[in-house]
């Protein structure tokens, strides 16, 4: 059986061992300077929340404070990481009216003054209706979060 030939006539020649690095190479370093961004940007953090935060982890609380943790750090409602927020639960609140005081720590890589557990604010859940008020910029007073 014949091979038919080439429609255009012309074969090309086969690809150097550095033509082959400078392909992946480039190939490589767009992936990963968007990976950076993605991952610098938060996005990636806001897909497992959403992928993994459902229904049911409104009744767990460690679910929860993840939750909260990933949701206050993108709306805006504080400038600190993620690992530097404390979130204290009392468990013995009721379904309805659970409250989460969010505190900003200053321990290991977190930086402020390492005696002090400053207040930003306080969340109140009410895990059945699964609706969510906070006194973020107004101490005392409940509004709904922002989203």
């Amino acid at each position: 059986m014949a091979v038919p030939p080439r429609l255009s006539g012309r074969s090309r020649a086969p690809m150097t061992i550095r033509q082959r690095i400078i392909r992946r190479v480039l190939m490589v370093i767009p992936m990963a300077l968007l990976a950076f961004v993605v991952a610098r940007m938060g996005w990636l953090d806001q897909a497992a929340d959403r992928l993994t935060f459902s229904k049911v982890s409104w009744f767990d609380n460690t679910a929860l404070v993840e939750h909260f943790r990933t949701v206050v750090t993108h709306n805006g409602m504080t400038h600190d990481r993620k690992d530097c927020l404390l979130f204290v639960l009392n468990g013995n609140d009721p379904p309805d009216a659970t409250k989460l005081d969010v505190m900003e720590r200053h321990s290991g890589s977190c930086p402020g003054d390492r005696n002090t557990l400053p207040r930003l604010f306080t969340l109140k859940v009410d895990r059945l209706s699964q609706s969510v008020q906070t006194d973020w910029q107004t101490p005392g007073v409940f509004h709904a979060m922002p989203r």
